[in-house]
């Protein structure tokens, strides 16, 4: 009996193994499937990689940046054409109204 005991949980253990075997595969199998219809799903969705989207909002700083330097530049072009001119009315003023007597742009 002794004998028949022992083989009985050996096949146990040799089961239970097996089982814990198929259970990891599965569980290997059921990630990749589930990670490749994320990854499908998300390209369906046509988002942007993180890299992407901080290279963009790199070149968007660095042209607020730009422009922030032009309109320093801008205004102080303004300033000294008004001291030239006499304090007439600044450019941009001329410009947005259109003043046919203003400077030629272009």
């Amino acid at each position: 009996m002794t004998q028949t005991t022992n083989r009985f949980f050996d096949d146990v253990a040799k089961l239970v193994t097996d089982a814990a075997g198929v259970a990891q595969g599965l569980g290997r199998e059921v990630e990749t499937v589930v990670r490749a219809r994320m990854e499908s799903f998300l390209a369906d969705m046509d988002l942007v990689k993180r890299e992407e989207f901080e290279v963009v909002r790199d070149m968007a700083a660095a042209a607020r940046a730009e422009n922030e330097a032009l309109k320093t530049r801008l205004d102080a072009l303004e300033a000294r054409l008004t001291k030239l001119e006499g304090g007439k009315s600044d450019l941009s003023e001329t410009l947005i109204a259109g003043d046919p007597s203003g400077p030629a742009v272009g």
